[in-house]
């Protein structure tokens, strides 16, 4: 007993020492362990970072690649903000319910969008509140951006798809990647983002390598870095397992990887040289597939007001505040005869269209508006004038119509959302003009030195050929008086100035004269008799007939409509007037006054024009006359997922599909906005006659679409006979067949209710044709791409 007692002593010291050394090592180790467990964790956080950076720095090159036709850099920072949102939202909330993070980063996207369009209202100087701008923006933004000129400003209808579809890229990438675990697959959405701003970006900026090359290497890099745990990365898939199912799992591995790597080197060998063939194609532009801002009659010829205006010459059409940025008098001394731009005593006229089409009955602006911004697109100074900042806050009274008065050439309007046509200089409110409208507008006018006009010479070539072209039908009377202007004038500037002198000394200008610029007009302008009312007219026969014998005599003219503005104060009615210019190189466009002094008493014009004799003698040779040749028309325009287990063949193939589903749900998705777009522009854009027109358009389509096409001989009569064939039971198309006679034959007399119910009956009979069609072809009808580039 003594001895297992004493055996017991040693036994329980030698366990009481035992017990004490592993328990001190115990707790070395447990400190350990814990100091182990946070360097694992800790690496990987860090192994998790480079996922959401790429994800983060790709969205963010799509909208560098964006920003390029932006005004400023604010829209590139807007969308890195939406990327790092975006992804961190989702990092947040990864220990979330799936179902749970997108609402709440739908809420934080909701947040920032606010915040963004806020701030560029704010640097836009837009009016109204958050709830409006955004109503509006939400309602246009898609339209607005691809009609929007370039550089696009920063506004909420041009920044809220962009910011938007940022947010949701970040969102549905960071889940499919770092949730899900398929990197590859989640670098899907960001790529398409960034696709899609190369498609909006079009051929309006320099091909984006540099950015195209970073979000490669991103990609590569955010692949490279292993996203797993330490423990399992490098270990052998088939360890463990019985040595013949081992060779037969590593054969499937051998053989997957090797299938892989044939599909991407054929896909390379096949791709390759056909997307290096499209490096120096030029791009397609989305623009053309959205109509831009379109003018009523009377904004696409306001020469026909002038007489109009002239009868009623105490109406307010403006209210103007002017403010000039040198002394008045600074620029050079006008030449006897020519009005190269305002002096000391001259008030800035302001203009409101600038007409350069004419096909001898309409003198026409024939603009393209694209939307703008607070800051136009500027232009280069002709080399040989100054120019001088002219500031303006004008207040709408009377005028109305879309056309925006403003002193040429425009560059900042604030006050009022404005479209713009660079080649004219014509500004619009697509809007509309309303009484009250109050806007400023700062513009850069330019006074050419007048010393050189005398040597300067004309600009010739397809660039001029819009404003040196002469209509057919041109009245012999108009040619032999600019021949018989031009035989003793060779300069181009004495030509000019021998056409505004003759127009100012044998014509009169009274305001009672009807309205009309068409050949057989001016023809009695110029050479009626004066008992019948020849020979007097408005300054719009004036101006005419100068740019019809300028361009007869071989010069690049235009007609510009506008006011005078004598000083601070109402512009009336009486202050329109119509004048022509004449374009010369290195001056750029200057301005003549035709009109007779107040004065002078007009010469008859049987003094110095020589009517043609009726017959020449026989023995003599009669000299010819040299005609300037008009310049012709130009043609008018108009993968592999990332995974602790690497990579399976399962997964390539689903991921690839998924991808390519994706793209095509994208595509189609496009073509439908497009298609819808396309048929909004239709049926709620223009006049009557011309919703009218799109009704007709959408019926038309509607037949070709369903196999039936119309030929293009065809009376709308006899289309609508067609129509009733194809589909007895449909809408009345007859009824819309009239509406298209009656605004062929009188385009004035069509009203807005008839064109809504134009509308209603295309919409219907569209709907009854596509009901009529299998199923298979009502699925593909809404997006299918034809009514896109079939002729309109």
């Amino acid at each position: 007993m003594a001895g297992g007692a004493a055996a017991g002593r040693p036994a329980d010291g030698g366990g009481t020492t035992a017990t004490t050394g592993p328990t001190g090592a115990g707790g070395g180790d447990g400190r350990g362990r814990a100091e182990g467990g946070g360097i694992a964790r800790l690496g990987r956080a860090l192994r998790a970072v480079p996922v959401p950076l790429a994800l983060i720095a790709m969205i963010g090159l799509a909208g560098a690649v964006l920003g390029r036709v932006y005004a400023g850099p604010l829209l590139t920072w807007l969308v890195l903000g939406a990327a790092v949102g975006s992804v961190l939202v989702s990092v947040a909330a990864r220990r979330l319910p799936s179902w749970l993070v997108a609402p709440v980063s739908v809420l934080a996207m909701a947040g920032w969008t606010a915040w963004s369009l806020r701030l560029t209202a704010t640097r836009a100087e837009l009016p109204g509140g958050l709830a409006q701008v955004t109503a509006d923006a939400a309602a246009n933004g898609i339209p607005r951006l691809l009609t929007a000129m370039i550089p696009v400003e920063p506004t909420p209808d041009t920044v809220l798809v962009p910011l938007v579809a940022a947010w949701l890229a970040g969102l549905a990438g960071a889940e499919v990647a770092m949730r899900a675990g398929r990197v590859l697959l989640g670098y899907l959405p960001p790529v398409l983002l960034y696709a899609a701003a190369l498609y909006v970006v079009g051929p309006n900026a320099n091909p984006a390598i540099g950015p195209t090359l970073a979000l490669v290497a991103v990609a590569v890099l955010g692949l490279a870095i292993p996203a797993g745990g330490g423990a399992t990365a490098g270990v052998d898939p088939a360890a463990g397992l019985a040595p013949a199912v081992r060779a037969a799992v590593r054969a499937r591995l051998a053989a997957a990887s090797a299938a892989g790597l044939a599909v991407v080197v054929g896909l390379v060998a096949l791709l390759g040289p056909l997307l290096a063939g499209q490096v120096d194609g030029r791009p397609v532009d989305p623009r053309r597939y959205v109509e831009p801002p379109q003018v009523e009659t009377l904004d696409e010829n306001p020469l026909i007001r002038i007489s109009g205006w002239a009868l009623n010459p105490g109406q307010q059409l403006l209210d103007v505040r002017t403010r000039r940025s040198d002394p008045p008098g600074s620029g050079p001394a006008e030449q006897p005869g020519a009005s190269p731009g305002p002096d000391a005593g001259r008030p800035v006229p302001i203009r409101l269209a600038v007409l350069s089409d004419y096909d001898g009955v309409t003198w026409r602006v024939g603009a393209t508006y694209r939307n703008a911004g607070r800051i136009l697109p500027a232009t280069a100074p002709a080399p040989d004038s100054t120019v001088e900042t002219v500031r303006q806050e004008i207040t709408v009274a009377g005028l109305s119509g879309r056309l925006l008065p403003a002193v040429a050439t425009p560059r900042e309007v604030t006050g009022a959302r404005v479209a713009y046509d660079p080649t004219t200089g014509t500004l619009i409110r697509p809007e509309g003009l309303t009484p009250g409208l109050r806007y400023s507008v700062t513009s850069a006018l330019e006074t050419p030195d007048a010393n050189l006009l005398g040597t300067a010479d004309v600009p010739a070539g397809e660039e001029v050929a819009r404003v040196l072209r002469v209509a057919d039908g041109v009245p012999d009377p108009l040619r032999r008086l600019a021949a018989q202007l031009a035989e003793s004038n060779g300069a181009p500037y004495a030509r000019a100035a021998a056409v505004e002198q003759f127009l100012a000394e044998h014509y009169r200008l009274v305001a009672d004269a009807p309205s009309g610029h068409a050949y057989p007009n001016l023809n009695f302008f110029l050479f009626g008799p004066r008992n019948a009312g020849g020979q007097r007219g408005t300054s719009e026969q004036f101006a005419a007939a100068f740019a019809v014998l300028g361009r007869l005599t071989g010069l690049p003219t235009r007609v510009v409509v506008g006011f005078r503005a004598a000083g601070d104060g109402p512009v009336r009615a009486g202050d329109a007037y119509a004048w022509p210019e004449v374009l010369f190189e290195g001056l750029g466009w200057v301005p003549f006054d035709p009109l007779p002094r107040p004065d002078e008493e007009p010469r008859p014009v049987e003094e110095d024009f020589r009517p043609a004799p009726e017959e020449p003698p026989p023995s003599e040779v009669p000299e010819p006359t040299v005609e300037p040749t008009a310049t012709p028309q130009p043609a008018a325009a108009p993968g592999r997922p990332a995974g602790s287990g690497g990579p399976s063949t399962a997964l390539l193939v689903g991921g690839g599909t998924g991808g390519v589903l994706l793209l095509v749900v994208a595509a189609l998705l496009a073509l439908l906005l497009m298609r819808r777009a396309l048929t909004r522009a239709r049926l709620e854009r223009g006049d009557p006659g011309k919703r009218i027109a799109g009704a007709w358009r959408e019926v038309t389509d509607a037949l070709r679409l369903a196999g039936h096409p119309v030929g293009g001989d065809l009376s709308a009569s006899e289309v609508a006979a067609h129509a009733r064939a194809v589909l007895p039971f449909g809408a009345d198309v007859e009824e819309l067949a009239g509406l298209l006679n009656q605004t062929a034959f009188a385009p004035a007399t069509a009203t807005a209710e008839q064109a809504a119910r134009a509308a209603t009956t295309a919409g219907d009979y569209v709907a009854a044709l596509r009901a009529a069609r299998p199923w298979w072809r009502r699925l593909l009808w809404s997006v299918r791409p034809g009514p896109l580039r079939w002729h309109r």
